[in-house]
């Protein structure tokens, strides 16, 4: 399962909690204007805006599951198990298999506008890449520097639903994890009131005590609550290292410690790395599980004219500076 987030200060951040019980060789991965995307069934993108993310390469193909254009445009799929629903393929539509949703839209479209147009002859297939990768179950969230929108292939149809909040986890789909916010409104940053009787005296005696009732669990809908709790009461300083820390900070209120949700067979799903790109300099940062140190790889470091990817192994030791 897995928790994405958009964050704004003086510049805008987009990233997410990746949360799996295996890891692929995942890196940090460029692709320039000039690399040509070929589709299964729509053709040729040879031009297309930069763009810079995490990604399963596969046969020289980037398997983002993550990634920011050079417009600021991001995207981010999450896994979406039992709702998610793929089509055969629609005469007359752009059918798009799902692991090229993300190149599709970030290599053509600049803001939410423009993906809310594309998005109408949009057919999501079932094709895989191949019999050893067959095609995830995934739903999505999209954003620009000012909006989002939250993309689900269900049974009766693609669903679009603008994302005020700038979050995504998991199932159940978006409009009951919205709808589920209702039963959150009393929790507060402020100390709580006695609501309870006037015929009790009852006392805050602890700080904190406003937020009783969020949910601590590892479950998507209680990561949902509380991620955007986190999210929409974050306060912090509009400098870069401000930024980026407090960002951290979101996605860890809701990470996965390993050996907490038990997946049999001696596995464990577990926070694997977590990301956040400042969208508005291309600079994709990154943590993993076992290395807590912040790396960044700046995209416009790159030869963005190039026809070839560009890779960046993840840093996963963990780097400690010893101080004495």
């Amino acid at each position: 399962m897995c928790t994405a987030i958009t964050y704004k200060t003086k510049d805008t951040y987009f990233g997410r909690n990746l949360d799996l019980e295996y890891s692929y060789h995942e890196t940090v991965t460029v692709t320039p204007r000039n690399y040509e995307f070929c589709f299964k069934r729509a053709g040729r993108m040879k031009r297309h805006y930069a763009m810079i993310g995490m990604a399963y390469v596969v046969e020289d193909y980037p398997l983002y599951y993550d990634a920011t254009n050079e417009k600021g445009l991001s995207m981010a799929g999450l896994n979406f198990p039992e709702n998610a629903h793929y089509n055969m393929e629609v005469k007359g539509m752009d059918n798009i298999a799902v692991f090229e949703f993300i190149p599709w839209v970030l290599g053509q479209c600049s803001n939410i506008n423009e993906v809310k147009n594309i998005l109408c002859r949009l057919n999501l297939t079932d094709i895989s890449f191949s019999r050893e990768l067959p095609t995830a179950t995934l739903h999505w969230i999209i954003s620009d520097k000012e909006a989002s929108i939250t993309v689900e292939s269900v049974k009766d149809g693609l669903k679009v639903y603008d994302n005020n909040i700038g979050l995504l986890t998991n199932n159940p789909p978006f409009n009951y994890q919205m709808f589920n916010l209702n039963n959150y409104m009393d929790l507060s940053v402020n100390p709580p009131e006695n609501n309870f009787s006037k015929e009790l005296k009852l006392n805050a005696y602890s700080r904190g005590m406003g937020a009783m009732g969020l949910p601590g669990d590892l479950s998507s809908q209680s990561r949902f609550v509380k991620a955007a709790f986190t999210k929409l009461n974050s306060v912090s300083g509009d400098s870069e290292s401000e930024s980026i820390s407090q960002f951290f900070h979101i996605l860890g209120s809701v990470e996965q410690q390993k050996g907490c949700v038990c997946m049999g067979g001696g596995k464990y799903e577990f926070t694997i790395y977590s990301s956040c790109c400042n969208v508005d300099r291309g600079i994709y940062y990154y943590t993993t599980y076992e290395n807590s140190q912040i790396t960044g790889v700046d995209m416009y470091k790159e030869d963005l004219e190039s026809c070839r990817l560009i890779s960046y192994e993840l840093v996963k030791g963990q780097q400690i500076l010893l101080q004495n």
